[in-house]
């Protein structure tokens, strides 16, 4: 069967981005290894996630980045009330912040938020809370001509309509969604009447094998519902960057990568 020309689009190999790679590589790679790689997978972009023994090479990965002409796409935030308020970012951040702005890089942050950010506030509260959090940032990303996407990671934050009620509380501009699939087993019968409202914020969709009980992480093509979700995406639509995983920590991540691409390939010459 031959793809769909919106298909060929949506699974193009330039339309395609590599995500958890900095902290799960098991080989600790350099940036210089870590872009090598990518181009030998015939990744064009790369979404960066960070431990805080990884922000000493951020420079030096953006510089990279910029000379071989792979795309530092995004960065990802962690926001913890514990070192996080408004105002004031802690110093993991702050670093990265700083540091796309000092090369004169721009980026989206991906934005998850720790469930201490909002456990002990009621329901509104949460949203507020939430709003002003994103308002801060989004000017905080602004001085580098970068964006801000929030990022399902579980719990109360990590159900789309709350986000969806952060962003209509911090209004809309320069805010988006980022969709992980790993992150929304238990939104699997959702997933079709909470598409709709999602979609004008879409800005990345992370794919991974898909079963109402997990695991978390499954490759892609052995779980039950990932081709259906990937096909509700296609129908509606969605033309944004799809995330190919490396999230595993005891193999090697070169192979993780290429395990979940043919599973993806794969899936996608069904549609």
């Amino acid at each position: 069967m031959s793809m769909t020309p919106a298909a060929r689009s949506l699974f193009a190999a330039e339309n395609l981005l590599a995500w958890c790679i900095v902290p799960f590589d098991r080989e600790q790679r350099t940036p210089a290894e870590r872009l090598a790689m990518l181009r030998r997978l015939d990744f064009t972009q790369y979404a960066w996630d960070w431990r805080e023994a990884h922000l000493p090479l951020l420079t030096k990965e953006i510089q990279l980045a910029k000379e071989g002409g792979i795309r530092l796409r995004a960065i990802w935030l962690w926001i913890d009330g514990d070192v996080d308020a408004v105002g004031r970012l802690g110093p993991g951040n702050r670093a990265v912040i700083n540091a796309v702005e000092a090369a004169g890089w721009s980026v989206e942050f991906w934005t998850g938020f720790h469930p201490n950010y909002f456990e002990a506030f009621a329901e509104g509260e949460r949203v507020r809370r939430g709003a002003e959090m994103v308002k801060f940032l989004r000017a905080e990303a602004a001085r580098s001509g970068s964006t801000i996407a929030l990022y399902n990671h579980g719990d109360w934050f990590g159900e789309p309509d709350n986000q969806l009620r952060i962003i209509a509380a911090a209004g809309e501009p320069w805010v988006g969604m980022i969709y992980n699939f790993h992150h929304a087993h238990d939104q699997i019968a959702a997933f079709s009447s909470a598409l709709p409202r999602m979609l004008p914020y879409l800005h990345g969709v992370s794919v991974n094998g898909m079963r109402p009980k997990g695991p978390k992480i499954l490759p892609v093509g052995a779980g039950s519902h990932e081709a259906a979700m990937l096909r509700e995406l296609l129908n509606a639509g969605y033309a944004g960057p799809i995330a190919v995983l490396g999230h595993v920590d005891d193999e090697e991540i070169e192979i993780v990568l290429q395990r979940n691409l043919s599973g993806l390939r794969a899936l996608a010459q069904t549609m």
